[in-house]
């Protein structure tokens, strides 16, 4: 059964994602930064490194190309932000959510960034793109939100040009103790309780660990993301594994 934000209601995960995302737009960075003591930032950082560096054929073989990116689940636009450090000619941001997309092209008009980062409408499953239009395609803490994992991540290949790369930001479950248990009485108990007095959503806050507790990290990701078409995966965990990197790239 698919984890949901909203139990009561009988709608399907993608249009409940879409209000809750819609709901907690105004209060999002905030609690994102708040929640994870500002980590995420840190781990953002990490994942454009990692792009960066990423090399198809191994070390030796030249850098990947990084002029078209494509931001999918982009919320206010903090990932594509970013990815800005890559010096790219356009970024697309792409989400569900019109409330967090409103709040991001604000952001990127304050920002002067707007006539480089590209803030549109788009479902994850459904890109409105053509194939092989994106030098590389990220998205941080949106692949656990897919109605459908491995629709999702077959599109996000779709879009990649031949020799691009994935990369894919997302939260993950600690393996190790006592690192696993302090941080499942922490999501499960302090998260939600915080997340309901700042962003008033009951449920929004209370769906995060559920989801993340539901979602195939990992070892169980990378079969999903090869399954999907991408090739020479590779899983990076961060911070005792609360998230993970994951890379993928696509045949040459």
């Amino acid at each position: 059964m698919a984890v949901v934000p909203y139990k009561d209601k009988n709608t399907s995960k993608r249009e409940q994602v879409a209000e809750m995302f819609d709901n907690i737009s105004p209060k999002y960075d905030l609690l994102n930064h708040l929640l994870s003591g500002g980590i995420d930032i840190l781990w953002r950082k990490r994942a454009i490194r990692e792009l960066r560096s990423s090399r198809i054929g191994g070390p030796k073989s030249p850098a990947l190309s990084h002029k078209t990116i494509l931001d999918i689940a982009t919320g206010t636009g903090d990932f594509a932000l970013e990815a800005l450090a890559l010096k790219p000619e356009k970024i697309v941001g792409v989400d569900i959510s019109e409330g967090m997309l409103a709040i991001g092209r604000e952001k990127m008009k304050k920002r002067g960034v707007d006539h480089i980062i590209e803030m549109r409408a788009g479902d994850s499953e459904g890109l409105p793109f053509a194939d092989n239009e994106f030098d590389a395609v990220i998205v941080s803490f949106g692949v656990r939100n897919f109605e459908n994992l491995l629709k999702g991540l077959t599109d996000m290949h779709r879009v990649t040009r031949p020799g691009g790369v994935c990369v894919v930001l997302e939260f993950s479950n600690p393996r190790q103790f006592p690192f696993k248990q302090l941080y499942g009485f922490y999501s499960r108990t302090i998260l939600p309780l915080i997340g309901r007095m700042v962003s008033k959503d009951t449920s929004a806050y209370s769906y995060l660990p559920e989801s993340v507790q539901a979602f195939p990290d990992g070892p169980d990701f990378l079969r999903i993301y090869e399954a999907a078409g991408f090739i020479n995966t590779k899983w990076i965990p961060l911070t005792f594994g609360v998230a993970s990197i994951y890379i993928g790239h696509k045949h040459l």
